[in-house]
């Protein structure tokens, strides 16, 4: 009787958690766009990927698993570090240049995306039920981009191109699955990042003063502490409840928009995000069903969609319970 009652308020917490987490998560960006209006993406993205190796190495000090740090699997490792990396410059670059709703709308195509990528890479068989899903949700992504009108820039292509490099990098992971030690995962991808960012930083380096150093601190613990309240979600509820509440960004794009950057959507923009989170919704609930899809890449995403890290949750969760064993 007691694991009855339990189980709603699990889910309840899991929501919750869930929230908190993509809450901070738009808070982040927020701090990104304030960066990336007066400094390049690579210094941004390279100030937070040093400051996010102390925090990081404590988490992989926990790795007891025997074993040196080559991968076993070194062309799909550099796939997914440089997809990663990637993700990350369009990110940043996109919600430097664009308003946050907008950025949002695309990089919220990556279910779409990992859907037909699961199809050549993982073997997934997709039928017309979401094969039609996908179809719909990438007209929504026509609609709030709108390609050919006068206001398309190279900061939508980048949050495109963020989409399609996000949705690479969560197939690669799938590949992968438990093959490779959960600090190579991490370790590769957050190396790339740093080297990167490190090679055409002294081409846009900017002095910046205390303040925006601390910032970039305050954006590298954010992350974190968003994939950790991530990590106690799926660890309380089911993955089905859980990802769906990575929409709720959106919410957060329209208040933090207003209020900082004068920032309001119009109702194309509206009315396309509505079709991409429909569909996107939709593919996870067709994806919850075991008989529909045997690999389920966009359930078992546990990440945030178009993460612009090289940490994700579900690696982190794999060391934890290794650390544990």
């Amino acid at each position: 009787m007691s694991d009855t009652s339990s189980a709603p308020q699990s889910n309840v917490q899991a929501a919750l958690y869930a929230l908190a987490a993509f809450g901070i998560f738009s808070t982040h960006d927020v701090f990104i766009k304030i960066l990336g209006a007066q400094y390049s993406t690579f210094q941004v993205l390279f100030f937070g990927a040093l400051f996010s190796f102390p925090m990081i190495t404590i988490i992989l000090m926990r790795d007891a698993e025997p074993g040196t740090l080559r991968p076993r699997n070194p062309g799909w490792v550099a796939l997914r570090s440089i997809s990663g990396a990637m993700a990350a410059l369009c990110a940043f670059y996109a919600f430097s240049t664009l308003p946050l709703a907008q950025v949002y709308a695309a990089i919220f195509a990556m279910p779409l995306l990992i859907t037909v990528l699961a199809i050549p890479v993982l073997g997934e068989t997709v039928r017309l039920r979401r094969g039609m899903a996908v179809l719909v949700g990438l007209c929504g992504v026509m609609v709030v981009l709108r390609p050919g009108a006068a206001d398309f820039s190279l900061g939508h292509a980048a949050a495109l191109v963020c989409a399609v490099a996000g949705a690479l990098n969560s197939i690669v992971v799938r590949k992968l699955g438990t093959d490779e030690r959960p600090v190579v995962m991490i370790l590769y991808p957050m190396m790339t990042n740093f080297i990167v960012a490190s090679i055409f930083l002294p081409f846009f380096y900017t002095p910046m003063p205390i303040l925006h150093l601390g910032i970039s601190a305050i954006v590298s613990a954010m992350a974190l502490v968003a994939m950790f309240c991530l990590i106690l979600a799926y660890q309380r509820g089911q993955a089905v409840l859980v990802a769906p509440m990575q929409y709720s960004q959106i919410l957060w794009a329209i208040l933090y928009g207003a209020l900082f950057f004068g920032e309001y959507p119009d109702t194309l923009t509206y009315v396309g995000t509505g079709i991409i989170i429909a569909s996107g919704l939709y593919i996870l609930r067709r994806e919850s069903n075991e008989t529909v899809s045997s690999n389920r890449p966009v359930l078992r995403t546990r990440t945030r969609l178009g993460l612009p890290v090289s940490v994700r949750v579900g690696t982190l969760m794999k060391s934890g319970k290794e650390s544990q064993e």
